[in-house]
């Protein structure tokens, strides 16, 4: 290699990039030496070393280990090892000390094919690029003092940033410092910096992401002193970093999500809806409660039991872990009662054994406890709930018996756990762990409670998925199947506002199923407009569950009948998009693609809506505009194209209108301006806006089904949204049987692929393919229903038959310009349709 030429190249890009960071090295660091690990590439430097590592060719791992310490090896995010012997490096001459080295993957031709990082020597400095685009880079790296170590970063100008958990900020979260410390905040609203689920991550507009891998507390500080910088800083522990980069946002989504684990496939049933409150006192009351819903056709598939299951007060039992015999006689009767109506039990369980509850002697004779600084006492505290110990699940033996009590209640029958109070709620800083103090594990608890249950689960129930639910948790911990909320929301129109803006964060970071408790959880606000606007737009979040504290009921079956009815109605429209959103499940185990998207995740150019949560994605098809002020009468619909778009419930087909300015440029041409007005849609209280993309599949269940138990694959129907402006589209549909782990490379599955394409005249051919690795295709029979046809088609064919006999098979209603076609799903059938 001629270092001399590749020396100019990089001299030139890099001062490319200086121009905009003069400032931004550390002049008390000095380059010694560069060498090839095994793992990856060491640099030393003047007070430590430097270990670079890739995780393929868009993550590379940053360890920096200052002088006198040792490097803490175990993460909590990443599993995966990093590739061995990846790197490569080239200086920019022969000198003993070059000025510049550039180090990158051996599989690439040069460093602008992937990731890669150059490193200026003197004054000393690291950057980040990716396919020769600047990233980010190290201003004064590593520094401490006496209480935080810090790693600091340069930032763009005017660059966005996302992450950092979940926070109610706006999405972008550029001018806070915010405290890595989980804590719930109870009855936020529209403004929340701290709250249950902080992760270290920070997503950059520029297409990087920055992971701090590291479970100590502390602080992300995203350029609050407005001086273009990002700190991190941490009470102790691993100075690690993780630069994601990619070429859009959802290979971001996926690169991060390869780094740090894909979510598993939940049970079905996990998308259906939830009856929940705080809380069931009884047997008898929960019994009414699923009996009613049935009387009253409300579609029901789980009832989440709180505190009251062990005990009848708040206060005094938690840590009992049994079910209360006076309030429940029978509770493996009515488990399985339930299941056999088609209704699971899910369990709320804490991580606290209050000193007056009945486990208290047991855990603390077993040491199963947390304890003082000596090791030996267990260290005890008073809150909300009791005095208390709290479990040290980083003990084998008490992740051992708190899984056996897991094991014992899934034995009875029952489904799901709910793990509550996980941040943990109270932690002093006193407290230690086995593994250390509080500080140190106190962020990745609730993360390390879900791996206690999932792989207790995986274990000793193999043949069943298991539904986590969770408050609190860290980086990474989808893939132990959590699914978290966004905490106690308040009750109030307030409450509901942010609501989009976390799931949509969470998305971005992996976490495809945070939801909200429906209707709000705090307060004894009763706003019958509210429950029902909050229930239209969870038809349209990742899990549908009400819940709110019992003074005003969250169960639709006990609304007045108006608001019963519009619940219901809702609900019923969750239950017909189970097999769309069980497809968006499947996309999220494979590809990390979350279920709710930001809109410039499906439409990059609206860079504008990185600032917005009045609209969103649910999947890539269905455009969503929630109802979040009370007594709104009319919505702006901003539609993310100029392109046609259908009204899901009243099939009303919508063209954006544009408008078309015209800009003076500098150099005195005029530049022509398109873009799209809001469209206006008249809000009535039975529906918010959602529109179907123009040329969409949407999979869709029967009417009336009241759990998915209920559910049949052979009666489903395939909406295809047609439009004479649509040459071609595509779509999928994903089939299990609901309920066995799937690994997809072993385990029965079928995906079958849709596509819609025009060919010559007006000629178009809906084709189908099933992809079915491991078993053969599930075959089923649906019925294909064509939206926005002016007049019956003239030919409907498969391939290689006679036209379809029709009236009898097929049925056109004009009236709403929908065709029927009973069709049978198997690969290389395409159905040629020629319309008039």
């Amino acid at each position: 290699m001629d270092y001399r030429i590749v020396g100019r190249t990089l001299v030139l890009v890099f001062f490319s990039w200086i121009n905009a960071y003069v400032w931004s090295q550390n002049p008390t660091r000095q380059y010694t030496s560069i060498a090839a690990i095994p793992s990856g590439i060491k640099v030393v430097v003047s007070d430590g070393e430097y270990i670079f590592r890739s995780y393929g060719p868009n993550i590379i791992e940053t360890t920096f280990i200052p002088n006198g310490q040792k490097h803490e090896a175990n993460s909590h995010t990443v599993e995966e090892k990093p590739d061995e012997n990846s790197f490569t490096w080239a200086a920019t001459s022969n000198a003993l000390i070059p000025p510049f080295i550039h180090i990158y993957h051996k599989k690439d031709r040069d460093w602008k094919m992937n990731s890669a990082i150059l490193i200026q020597t003197n004054p000393f400095k690291i950057s980040y690029c990716y396919k020769g685009k600047y990233l980010l880079s190290e201003r004064w790296g590593y520094s401490a003092d006496s209480s935080m170590e810090k790693l600091q970063f340069n930032l763009s100008q005017d660059e966005k940033l996302f992450g950092t958990g979940n926070r109610v900020l706006g999405m972008d979260r550029r001018g806070y410092r915010l405290p890595l410390y989980n804590k719930a905040h109870y009855g936020y609203e529209t403004h929340s910096e701290q709250m249950n689920y902080s992760m270290p991550l920070v997503i950059s507009d520029r297409l990087y992401a920055l992971h701090f891998d590291n479970s100590y507390t502390g602080f992300l500080d995203l350029d609050s002193k407005k001086d273009n910088s990002l700190t991190y800083e941490t009470t102790g522990g691993r100075k690690t970093y993780q630069v994601v980069a990619a070429d859009n946002w959802k290979e971001l989504v996926t690169a991060y999500t390869d780094l740090t684990g894909r979510q598993p496939l939940p049970p079905r049933w996990t998308l259906g809806n939830f009856a929940s409150r705080f809380g069931y006192h009884s047997e008898q009351e929960a019994r009414k409660v699923v009996n009613q819903f049935r009387a009253d056709s409300i579609p029901l598939d789980a009832i989440v039991f709180d505190l009251y299951w062990f005990g009848t007060t708040i206060q005094g039992t938690l840590g009992n872990f049994q079910f209360h015999k006076d309030s429940f006689p029978n509770p493996i009767q009515m488990i399985s009662n339930f299941k056999n109506n088609g209704v699971k039990t899910v369990l709320i369980t804490e991580p606290f054994i209050l000193t007056s509850s009945r486990t208290w002697e047991e855990a603390k004779t077993k040491k199963l406890l947390c304890t003082d600084v000596t090791g030996e006492k267990p260290f005890t505290y008073d809150f909300y709930f009791g005095n208390t110990g709290l479990l040290d699940i980083y003990k084998p033996e008490t992740k051992q018996w708190f899984w056996n009590i897991y094991k014992d209640l899934i034995s009875m029958g029952v489904a799901g756990i709910w793990g509550d109070l996980g941040e943990p709620e109270v932690h002093p800083d006193e407290l230690y762990h086995v593994n250390g103090r509080s500080n140190r594990v106190h962020n990745t608890y609730g993360h390390d409670w879900a791996r206690l249950i999932s792989e207790g689960h995986k274990a000793d129930f193999p043949n069943q998925r298991p539904f986590i639910l969770m408050r609190s948790g860290y980086s990474g911990s989808q893939r132990f199947g959590m699914i978290p909320w966004t905490g106690d929301v308040n009750r109030t129109w307030g409450g509901l506002k942010p609501q989009v803006e976390l799931t949509l964060q969470a998305g971005l970071q992996g976490i495809g199923y945070l939801h909200s408790d429906l209707g709000g959880f705090g307060g004894a606000n009763d706003d019958p407009e509210l429950y029902v606007r909050w229930l239209q737009y969870g038809v349209f979040q990742p899990v549908f569950r009400p819940h709110a504290q019992q003074e005003v009921a969250s169960e639709a079956i006990f609304k007045d009948p108006k608001t019963k009815a519009l619940a219901k109605q809702a609900i019923e429209w969750r239950y017909r998009l189970l097999p769309y959103n069980y497809t968006l499940a499947y996309e999220n185990s494979t590809t990390g693609m979350p279920l709710m998207r930001p809109v410039f995740m499906e439409y990059p150019d609206r860079k504008d809506f990185m600032d917005r949560t009045d609209a969103f994605m649910w999947g890539p098809d269905l455009y969503v505009v929630p109802v979040t002020e009370k007594g709104q009468r009319i919505a702006k619909i901003d539609f993310p194209d100029a392109n046609p778009w259908f009204n899901l419930f009243t099939d009303e087909r919508v063209v954006p209108k544009q408008s078309i300015s015209f800009a003076r440029c500098f150099w005195g041409s005029r530049m022509r301006m398109v873009r799209n007005e809001p469209s206006i849609d008249t809000l009535t209280l039975d529906r918010i806006p959602v529109y179907v993309k123009a040329g969409a599949f949407i999979p869709m269940a029967k009417n009336g089904i009241q759990s998915t138990e209920q559910y049949r694959d052979d009666e489903v129907e395939i909406h295809f949204y047609y439009d004479p402006s649509v040459t071609s589209s595509s779509g999928q549909w994903f089939l299990d049987d609901g309920k066995t782990p799937q690994d997809f490379t072993s385990t029965c599955y079928t995906n079958y692929l849709f596509s819609f394409s025009k060919s010559f005249g007006k000629t178009s051919i809906i084709d189908v393919k099933a992809l079915s690795p491991n078993c053969k295709p599930f075959p089923t029979n649906v019925t294909l229903v064509i939206h926005n046809l002016e007049e019956m088609p003239r030919v409907i064919r498969r391939k290689n038959d006679k036209a379809l006999g029709y009236p009898f098979l097929i049925s056109f209603d004009k009236a709403s310009k929908t065709l029927r076609i009973p069709y049978a799903l198997v690969t290389d059938n395409p159905l040629k349709i020629k319309f008039l």
